[in-house]
């Protein structure tokens, strides 16, 4: 009905009775799309009457000011958009840089690994699993991409940061080797080209506020995931037991060793759970994008300089 009145409004642009011109315009107004807009602008420049042409003005002039708000509501969203996929990157960094000073290169790689364990997750429903439920594939990547990223962060603490704790630069060197390395490694394995990773049917399109302003399902739910993971990453912090042992080893490991803390084990579990929470972030990333051995190198800068800026250690200030 309403692209029924735009049409029939339209073409009553184009009478000569000034009073159906007239009608035209105000409904094309009401309407404050840029579809109508475009209309109104394009009369304007054939428009003698100087009472219909005044109404033209007055009329382009509210819709624009109206697709002003769209805009501006639009960029708000795309800022708190992108500021919670950084959040998601930069949780982890929080944890192994902030808490634990390891300056872990490889933290863009355990991203990757996240998205890339989202895709074999969606590869194994499409084999064997019928078509219809498929849109859980989702609920089922984001434990699977957390425990792939962890233990891969696991091994790598086991295997080398665990010997040069106190040695930020040398955890610098040998992690940035690490990456290259688990780079190439899913090169071997998925190849160079970037591998598809579809939305479920139910983030599929976007809640419209505006006609100008539609906000991507896909989008709106990364917002909360991100939120609801700095949540559980905070409760854990700050009301667990491994997050007591992890605040108790960062700020005296002698102490913490002499009142029974294993504190080997500690340093396991807490950089396993910053490389989760990295494949947390890998899998969220892999539904609003393409998902390719560099994806992580488009993040791993900004990560730093979000937890950086925030303050070393602060979890807090790395979501300010």
């Amino acid at each position: 009905k309403s692209l029924l009145e735009r049409a029939k409004a339209a073409s009553q642009l184009a009478s000569e009775d000034p009073q159906q011109r007239l009608h035209a315009i105000a409904a094309l107004a009401h309407e404050k799309t840029p579809e109508t807009q475009l209309l109104l602008n394009q009369r304007m420049a054939d428009e003698q009457d100087p009472a219909v042409k005044k109404a033209l003005q007055r009329a382009v002039a509210e819709i624009a000011d109206s697709l002003a708000w769209g805009e501006r509501l639009g960029e708000i969203f795309s800022g708190i958009s992108l500021g919670s996929v950084l959040l998601l990157a930069a949780l982890g960094l929080a944890i192994t840089y902030g808490l634990m000073g390891v300056i872990n290169m490889a933290h863009g790689e355990l991203i990757m690994i996240g998205a890339y364990a989202t895709y074999m997750v969606q590869v194994a429903f499409q084999r064997f699993l019928p078509e219809a439920a498929f849109g859980w594939y989702l609920v089922l990547a984001i434990p699977v991409s957390f425990l792939v990223s962890a233990a891969v962060g696991a091994i790598l603490e086991r295997g080398v940061i665990r010997f040069l704790y106190g040695r930020p630069l040398e955890t610098l060197l040998a992690t940035f080797g690490i990456s290259l390395v688990l780079q190439q490694t899913v090169r071997s394995l998925f190849g160079a080209q970037n591998v598809g990773v579809e939305n479920p049917s139910w983030m599929s399109g976007g809640l419209t506020l505006l006609p100008n302003l539609t906000l991507p399902w896909n989008r709106i739910c990364i917002v909360i995931f991100a939120f609801l993971v700095l949540g559980g990453v905070a409760f854990m912090i700050a009301r667990t037991r491994l997050g007591l042992f992890v605040r108790g080893v960062t700020q005296n490991r002698a102490m913490a060793s002499c009142v029974g803390v294993n504190t080997a084990r500690t340093d396991t579990y807490a950089f396993a759970l910053g490389s989760g929470i990295a494949g947390l972030a890998g899998c969220a990333l892999s539904q609003i994008g393409n998902v390719g051995p560099d994806l992580g190198q488009n993040y791993i800068v900004d990560s730093f300089l979000v937890v950086v800026l925030g303050g070393v250690g602060q979890l807090a200030g790395t979501v300010y």
